[in-house]
């Protein structure tokens, strides 16, 4: 049997999302699939960690939703939404929160009287916020004892800045000072018409539709959209942290670089993927296949509203450290003096153009990406244009990235582990 060439896709199919705006400001973008039973609706709103004043209370606010309303326990709330089959999520990261809302067509109604009494109608009860306030400190704690969490933070740290909100963190005592009030505050601040876009998709149709239309124009208006001031980044290149008993290191590299709306994100995805980004990537093929130091290494670009960075990842033996550092440091030199092998490239981009496909195969995912984009401020027409940007990168553009992007000085590196 012979293998069938491969083909990278030229086009990607994706519905539009349709725009409806009510009364309050808040914009409304509905996706219509109606060959899906199902709706997904989420609320996003500008309410990430960049936006609180207390520690804790942006992912605290999130996550207290649906600790009871004012018509609603939290008991209450769980068994409306297990009876008929709904669920509810929440996803915290710098910039944005997103409260999400899935359920089958036939009980959206039911499960929308949930999602107004969650979204709107919030109470924070303080015996709620003491048990949740309480829990999250002890998992913080047993949280911090990885040398992974550790890492991750330190790098956080060294690549921002420990005063910038992208890059602070806090200790688990502040939790201790969180409060009832800091958490009404975040709400009454952030869960605005103006902080807020919806997206829906699913089967919407015009009844449907209304309904998420009743719920988003009760949102309160703050009368203006609310604007942050940034200190300036202060990156640290080099960071070793000593942790005593440590069986592994944890290595983290990278450095920043720009959001997704700069020309030179999405080729540097392709370098990033070349490097780390698949189970056959050059890290995985060399620390892995070669070495047995890892069992996994991992690179990608990260967005963020304000900038972007990229990042390196991996988990080694203690004694095997310093030469994955140095295995690490030669895959990035070759990608630096050699061109990539077209046949290399080809894979690489296959995998990428398949990713964009699986993702965008049923209507979360393509709320999802349509998510994105509205944040980045594209339409659905960008994820042809990503497409097209993927399959007109070239070896020699990879080369010249490399090099303008990944020189030994600029990367930030932070290990963590036992160094005796």
């Amino acid at each position: 049997m012979k293998q069938p060439p491969l083909t990278t896709p030229s086009s990607i199919d994706m519905p539009a999302a349709v725009c409806h705006k009510v009364a309050n400001g808040t914009k409304i973008y509905a996706i219509n699939c109606p060959e899906y039973e199902v709706v997904r609706l989420s609320f996003v709103f500008h309410a990430g960690t960049i936006t609180q004043l207390h520690p804790f209370t942006a992912s605290a606010t999130a996550n207290m939703l649906a600790e009871g309303t004012a018509a609603l326990t939290s008991q209450q709330i769980a068994e409306r939404l297990d009876y008929f089959g709904s669920y509810f999520d929440i996803n915290i990261d710098r910039d944005y929160s997103y409260i999400t809302f899935c359920s089958l067509s036939k009980f959206f109604m039911q499960t929308a009287e949930v999602i107004e009494q969650v979204i709107l109608h919030p109470t924070f009860p303080a015996e709620e916020i003491d048990t949740y306030r309480a829990k999250r400190k002890q998992q913080l704690a047993i949280e911090r004892r990885k040398v992974e969490t550790i890492a991750r933070e330190k790098f956080a740290n060294a690549i921002f800045g420990k005063s910038h909100p992208y890059g602070v963190s806090y200790s688990e005592e502040a939790y201790d000072t969180l409060s009832r009030e800091n958490i009404a505050e975040h709400y009454k601040r952030c869960y605005t018409a103006e902080n807020c876009i919806v997206v829906c998709s699913g089967n919407i149709n015009p009844e449907v539709l209304a309904r998420i239309e009743s719920i988003a124009s009760e949102l309160h208006s703050a009368g203006n959209t609310q604007t942050i001031s940034l200190p300036p980044f202060e990156t640290i290149h080099n960071v070793r942290h000593q942790h005593d008993g440590a069986v592994q290191s944890s290595i983290r590299m990278g450095r920043l670089l720009f959001p997704r709306t700069h020309e030179d994100f999405i080729p540097m995805q392709v370098l990033s993927t070349v490097l780390g980004g698949y189970f056959g990537s050059r890290l995985m093929q060399n620390l892995r296949e070669q070495h047995g130091y890892t069992y996994g290494a991992f690179c990608a670009m990260v967005n963020f509203q304000h900038t972007g960075y990229l990042a390196l990842a991996t988990q080694v033996g203690s004694e095997v450290t310093e030469d994955a550092l140095q295995q690490i440091a030669l895959e990035i030199e070759q990608l630096q003096n050699d061109k990539v092998s077209e046949q290399e490239l080809a894979l690489v981009k296959n995998i990428m153009a398949g990713e964009l496909m699986r993702i965008l195969d049923g209507p979360f995912g393509i709320a999802d990406v349509t998510t994105e984009n509205i944040l980045c401020g594209f339409d659905n027409s960008h994820i042809q244009e990503h497409l097209q940007r993927i399959r007109a990168t070239t070896p020699e553009e990879l080369r010249d990235l490399a090099q303008r992007y990944l020189a030994a000085e600029d990367l930030v590196k932070v290990v963590v582990g036992d160094f005796n």
